[in-house]
C-alpha cells in the first residue's frame, strides 16, 4: 500500500518525504534531540535568580545566610538584610562564587573559618556593618580575591595575619572605621595591592605609623583622595596631612629588630639565663661555705671562754696553750 501511494506522487516529492521520514526515525531510536534552552540555576528560597548564576536575596531581612545555594551560583546579593553572623561554612555549598555582597547586615562575627571552599572569589564586599574584630585567617582561603571592603565598621586594628597572603588583592578598602595605625606585615602581604582607601579614621602620627607612609609615598594617590588622610593626635601633628611625612621624620624612631637579631636573641636568651643561673649558685655555696666557717670559729671561742671561767680553767688553757710544756702525769 505504501508502494502504491509512492507511485501516485512526482518522483521529487516522493524523495524529500523519505527523508523526512529518516530524520524523525533517526531523532527517536538513536536520541537525536533538539538542544535545550539554558535554565536558571537552583535558587534559594525567596530569592531571585537569573541566567548566568545571579541569586538576588537583597532587602529581604533574611536574618542568615539561605539555604539552598548551588554551586551554579557565580553571584550572590544578601545586601540590606539582618545577617549578624557567619557561621563556618557558611557558602560551601557555594564553591564556584565569584561576588558576594554582604553590605549593609548586621554582621558582628565573622568566624575564622567563614569563606572555606571560596577558593575563586574574586570581589568581596563586607561595608557597612557592625564589626569589631576578625580572627586571624578569616581571609586567607581567599587567594583569587581582588577586591575587599571592608569600610563603614568599626575595627581598631587589624593584626597582618587578618589578611593572610593574599596575592591578587588589588583594592582595599579601609576608610570609615577607628584604625589609629597599620602593621608594616599587613601591607608586605598584599603584594599586588594598588589602592588603598583610608578616609575617614582617627589616625595617631607616631612611629607606628611609618609603615603606612612609606607605603603611601611608593604608591602616590591624587590630592582629592590623600587631602582627606589627616592626622587626628598627637596635638602638635593634628591635622597634618599623612602624605607629608618623610622618612627622616621617623629618625627619632626605633628601629624594629630583623629576623635573624630576634633569632640570636631567643638563641641566646637561655644561654643566658642558665650562665647566670650556675653563677648564683656557685656564689651562694661560698657564701655559705664563709658563714659556715665564721659560724665554728665563733662557737669555739665561746667554748674556750666559757672553760677559762670555770675553776681551773686557768691552768688548763695556759697547759693548752704552751705546747712545749710537758703534761702532768698521775
Amino acid at each position: 500500500m505504501r508502494g502504491s501511494f509512492f507511485s501516485r506522487l512526482p518522483p521529487q516529492l516522493s524523495l524529500l518525504l523519505l527523508l523526512s521520514l529518516r530524520r524523525v526515525w533517526t531523532q527517536e531510536h538513536i536520541g537525536t534531540a533538539p538542544s535545550k534552552s539554558p535554565v536558571a540555576p537552583e535558587c534559594p528560597e525567596a530569592c531571585s535568580c537569573s541566567l548566568g548564576g545571579k541569586a538576588n536575596c537583597s532587602a529581604l531581612a533574611l536574618p542568615a545566610v539561605p539555604a539552598g545555594l548551588s554551586w551554579q551560583v557565580r553571584s550572590l546579593l544578601l545586601d540590606h538584610n539582618r545577617v549578624s553572623v557567619l557561621p563556618p561554612g557558611a557558602f560551601a555549598d557555594a564553591g564556584a562564587l565569584l561576588n558576594l555582597d554582604l553590605r549593609d547586615n548586621r554582621l558582628r562575627l565573622v568566624h575564622a573559618r567563614a569563606f572555606w571552599g571560596l577558593g575563586v572569589l574574586q570581589w568581596l564586599d563586607l561595608s557597612s556593618n557592625q564589626l569589631e574584630t576578625l580572627s586571624p585567617g578569616t581571609f586567607a582561603p581567599l587567594r583569587a580575591l581582588s577586591f575587599l571592603s571592608l569600610a563603614g565598621n568599626r575595627l581598631a586594628f587589624l593584626e597582618p595575619s587578618i589578611l593572610g597572603p593574599l596575592p591578587l588583592l588589588r583594592v582595599l578598602s579601609l576608610q570609615d572605621n577607628s584604625l589609629s595605625a597599620l602593621e608594616a606585615g599587613l601591607l608586605n602581604s598584599l603584594p599586588a595591592l594598588d589602592e588603598l582607601r583610608l578616609h575617614g579614621n582617627p589616625w595617631a602620627c607616631n612611629c607606628a605609623l611609618r609603615p603606612l607612609c612609606t607605603w603611601l609615598r611608593k604608591h602616590p594617590r591624587p590630592a582629592s583622595e590623600t587631602e582627606t588622610l589627616l592626622c587626628v593626635s598627637p596635638r602638635l601633628q593634628t591635622l597634618s596631612l599623612l602624605t607629608a611625612f618623610s622618612d627622616s621624620a621617623f629618625k627619632q624612631c626605633t628601629q624594629s629588630l630583623a629576623a635573624r637579631d630576634l633569632v640570636v636573641v631567643y638563641a641566646l636568651g637561655p644561654v643566658s639565663f642558665l650562665a647566670s643561673l650556675a653563677v648564683c649558685l656557685a656564689l651562694g655555696s661560698v657564701l655559705t661555705a664563709c658563714g659556715a666557717r665564721r659560724c665554728h670559729r665563733r662557737t669555739t671561742v665561746r667554748h674556750l671562754l666559757r672553760r677559762q671561767l670555770e675553776p681551773g680553767g686557768s691552768a688548763s688553757l695556759e697547759a693548752a696553750g704552751s705546747p712545749g710544756t710537758p703534761a702532768i702525769q698521775a
